[in-house]
């Protein structure tokens, strides 16, 4: 798989990212109000977004083995339809993605090659089974994006918060395949997701998501940073760190441009 791929379209799946950075001072204090049965904390964590559309500033860095420079982008979701990036390195344009309940395009001008497909090359790249668009979605807000209930989980508060781990195997069948994994989300005490670690049964490899440094925008959580570690036959980091939010509707083209080649994962 060429690195830049990587880039591109994990970067589709979170806002902006940086390393965690551990907090001990000026914790915010929770506002939510005490959980009373379990009903109403997966009721919390299940509700859905109402914003209409937000533009996030970030640096991109990804840690793939392979030398990949520091990336700008801008990441554009329209909710529930579209999420648009575009990259520039050292001032110039370097590629450009968009993904729709259809699926995901995108481009990489330094090599002139494309991609057109449907989502599962985003579960072939993150080496998982259950990405569509609204995971996908809540992935990148830094929401639930797993199916999850009280029947198949059990609910433990703690120090910092909440944690949900399943039961037993779970099992997620998406296009006739069914993986197995053993998960564990971990929740703050305001109900926002701040961890998820997700292990394949049958080989061991790993998907690892952590948020923090989140920030109240138009009465909705953006966790400021975030960290993917996928964990296969080797390790790769996404890390993106946010340098602003908008909330206004911006115009988002895209078209491959001439003479391009269209390329898949391997």
């Amino acid at each position: 798989m060429k690195p830049y791929i990587l880039t591109i379209f994990s970067a589709l799946l979170i806002t902006s990212c940086s390393v965690q950075k551990k907090q001990t001072e000026n914790l915010p204090v929770s506002t939510t109000k005490p959980i009373e049965n379990n009903a109403q904390f997966f009721s919390a964590i299940g509700k859905k977004s109402t914003f209409d559309a937000v533009k996030i500033n970030s640096k991109i860095d990804a840690r793939t083995g392979s030398f990949i420079p520091t990336l700008d982008a801008v990441i554009y979701v329209e909710n529930g339809q579209k999420i648009w990036m575009n990259l520039t390195a050292v001032i110039l344009q370097a590629a450009r993605g968009v993904a729709t309940p259809e699926g995901v395009k995108g481009y990489y001008k330094l090599d002139k090659t494309y991609i057109d497909s449907d989502f599962g090359y985003l579960n072939k790249l993150l080496n998982v089974n259950f990405i569509d668009y609204n995971s996908l979605q809540n992935l990148l807000l830094g929401k639930t994006f797993l199916p999850v209930s009280d029947e198949n989980y059990k609910l433990t508060q703690n120090v910092q918060g909440f944690n949900l781990s399943s039961k037993e195997i779970q099992k997620i069948t998406e296009n006739g395949k069914t993986t197995e994994y053993n998960i564990s989300l971990d929740y703050d005490k305001d109900l926002n997701l701040n961890h998820v670690l997700l292990t394949n049964i049958r080989n061991n490899d790993q998907l690892e998501i952590t948020y923090s440094n989140r920030e109240i925008l138009n009465n909705e959580s953006f966790p400021k940073s975030v960290k993917i570690i996928i964990k296969a036959n080797k390790t790769d980091e996404i890390l993106l760190e946010n340098t602003k939010f908008d909330f206004s509707r911006m115009e988002t083209t895209y078209s491959v441009p001439a003479n391009y080649k269209k390329t898949e994962i391997k």
